[in-house]
């Protein structure tokens, strides 16, 4: 007689426990930079225009939006009067205190980690 049983199928095999996700470096530097320039009482325009950039890649960058390079990121931190150094202790700091599963979870990011995984 022939074999009848049926081949697995993926619903059928034990789910891996889900990874969870860590925040993204931009988010953590946009929330870092605008942080810093609400402390100062800036408007973006204000801070922009010191650091060299637009308005809107500076809201790009707070909102965490851009990948901006290391030169974008000292040209701001510069605007901010803080350094290179001290921005990313900052953004390192918020990033170890920041809960497991905080991470921005809209279609866009999920594509990203699917792409990443």
């Amino acid at each position: 007689m022939p074999d009848t049983t049926r081949p697995p199928m993926p619903s059928d095999e034990p789910t891996a426990p889900r990874r969870t996700t860590e925040p993204l470096w931009r988010d953590a530097l946009g929330q870092c930079l605008r942080s810093l320039r609400l402390e100062r009482g800036e408007i973006l325009i204000e801070t922009a225009r010191r650091a060299g950039v637009s308005p809107q890649y500076l809201s790009e960058m707070e909102r965490g939006v851009k990948e901006p390079s290391s030169e974008m990121i000292a040209a701001v931190a510069g605007a901010l009067d803080v350094t290179l150094g001290e921005l990313t202790l900052e953004v390192a700091t918020s990033l170890r205190a920041a809960p497991i599963g905080t991470a921005p979870a809209g279609p866009t990011c999920q594509v990203a980690y699917a792409l990443a995984a």
